[in-house]
């Protein structure tokens, strides 16, 4: 029997806690995507996430985006020609960290989520972009539910009114929200974030905004992402847990 290798393991036990924090919350694992954020990965661990059947991989900043996306996608066209099983017959790039309006160009034919949207002026130039190449692009509005005052993110207040004004552009799909919690071991503060941005989420729906595709809720780094799903998190941002390295959760580039 082959030895399995460390991240096989730090994915099982991942996978294990988001199981468990489902079950506490009533929910079904697999309603909890994994995104693996690639900043502190090797390439050859990014490769072997995706042969171990990781489908959706996160990066921070759009160019270390772009590089890694053109690598792993030529990775992977050449994997599915030789019918490797193992690998998902399909990759998904997401955008997790904070997003400069002059980097929507280059960056917007390679991601299919951006989780970022955190201002009007954002949302316009992501939709004035999109409608160039023909796409409808899906997003997240970031929250600072933490009310940190060095954290991107929409306040808590104007949270609702810039909803409406994303999910009435015709080239983007919201999708639901996105939060960092603020990096502490007080279990409380932590829970509070995600419980206000669910609470916020709740708020959107029952006024209808997003229709059906306001289905997520994008919550929990290394640190606590199994706080993040018992709260209702939708898809957790995972990357030193899985690939180890050093961590800078909290300078606004996500795990």
């Amino acid at each position: 029997m082959p030895k399995r290798s460390p991240l096989a393991d730090k994915l099982d036990e991942v996978r294990e806690t988001i199981a468990a924090a489902a079950a506490k919350g009533r929910r079904d694992p697999r309603d909890v995507t994994l995104i693996a954020i690639t900043k502190t990965a090797a390439p050859e661990q990014i490769r072997e996430i995706v042969q171990l059947g990781v489908s959706d991989l996160g990066e921070s900043r759009v160019q270390q985006l772009t590089q890694r996306a053109a690598q792993l996608n030529e990775f992977h066209q050449r994997r599915m020609q030789h019918g490797d099983a193992t690998v998902p017959e399909k990759l998904r790039w997401h955008m997790v960290g904070h997003l400069q309006r002059n980097k929507v160009k280059s960056l917007l034919p390679l991601v299919q989520v951006i989780h970022s949207i955190d201002s009007l002026r954002l949302a316009e130039e992501l939709d004035a972009q999109a409608a160039k190449i023909e796409k409808r692009q899906a997003v997240l509005m970031q929250v600072n539910a933490s009310e940190e005052s060095k954290k991107s993110g929409v306040a808590v207040g104007a949270a609702v009114h810039l909803a409406e004004q994303i999910d009435s552009m015709p080239h983007l799909q919201l999708l639901g929200l996105m939060t960092m919690a603020e990096l502490s071991e007080n279990e409380k503060a932590v829970r509070h974030a995600f419980v206000r941005t669910r609470e916020i989420f709740d708020e959107m729906k029952w006024h209808k905004i997003g229709g059906a595709s306001m289905r997520h809720l994008s919550m929990g780094m290394s640190h606590d992402y199994r706080i993040a799903v018992e709260e209702g998190a939708t898809m957790v941002r995972i990357g030193t847990a899985l690939f180890g390295g050093k961590s800078n959760d909290h300078d606004e580039s996500d795990d």
